[in-house]
């Protein structure tokens, strides 16, 4: 089955660096941390990565060739991806700061950094996502991870149970609600990678079977986004 951030084990970080030592450094510094890490040397390698794969935390150097690290993060934004993520940069000037807050970093960092806060920075955003992570918005009622129900906003009035696996379909696409998932992509994230295509579509009918057939909307062509119960 697709690893999803929603699995045990240590929080899944993206490092989008063009630095080899530098990005070699920091990922073995992580995995010490129990970071499960992912490197990617570019711009264009992290939005891949960042649109395809799921992460608790992205660490984003805003110097990249190419595709620069803040565009990178407005791409990213704009296609639906909401994982915390702090920008590395040389420059610390009030205006830069403020520019990277405004593509969507929920923090920044200048170079030359101290370890000890470059991982009290991460830990706080890895916090920020597990919080966020328990519950996900699903139209006027929210889809609860722990216990794998959909309740309202006020309880558990009305509370529906769901599967291991119409969770983790529901969860891929409330994560993340202005995306349009194609049915390969939701086939890899969330099933195994021998079930058939079909079995994509078999679960969408589970959840709209119990939570009606507006939680799931079909963009014909091309696949499925989250729906307004």
């Amino acid at each position: 089955m697709a690893v999803n951030t929603y699995s045990s084990g240590g929080a899944a970080v993206l490092l989008v660096e063009d630095d080899r030592q530098l990005a070699d450094m920091m990922t073995a510094l992580l995995e010490e941390e129990s970071y499960r890490v992912e490197v990617a040397g570019g711009g264009q390698a992290g939005l891949h990565m960042g649109l395809t794969r799921d992460y608790d935390v992205l660490i984003i150097d805003r110097g990249l060739p190419v595709l620069e690290g803040l565009e990178l993060l407005r791409k990213l934004r704009a296609n639906g991806v909401g994982t915390p993520a702090l920008v590395l940069t040389a420059r610390g000037a009030l205006e830069d700061r403020v520019e990277g807050l405004d593509a969507g970093a929920e923090d920044y960092l200048v170079k030359p950094f101290e370890i000890p806060e470059l991982l009290a920075r991460i830990r706080a955003l890895v916090r920020r996502h597990s919080d966020t992570a328990q519950s996900l918005p699903v139209g006027a009622r929210r889809l609860v991870l722990a216990n794998r129900m959909v309740v309202d906003h006020h309880g558990t009035h009305g509370e529906v149970a769901l599967s291991e696996r119409e969770c983790a379909l529901l969860a891929v696409l409330a994560a993340s609600p202005e995306q349009v998932f194609s049915r390969p992509q939701l086939l890899e994230r969330v099933f195994d990678r021998a079930d058939a295509i079909g079995t994509v579509d078999t679960y969408v009918h589970y959840l709209r079977r119990k939570l009606g057939r507006d939680v799931i909307h079909t963009v014909h062509g091309v696949g499925y986004r989250l729906g307004s119960p």
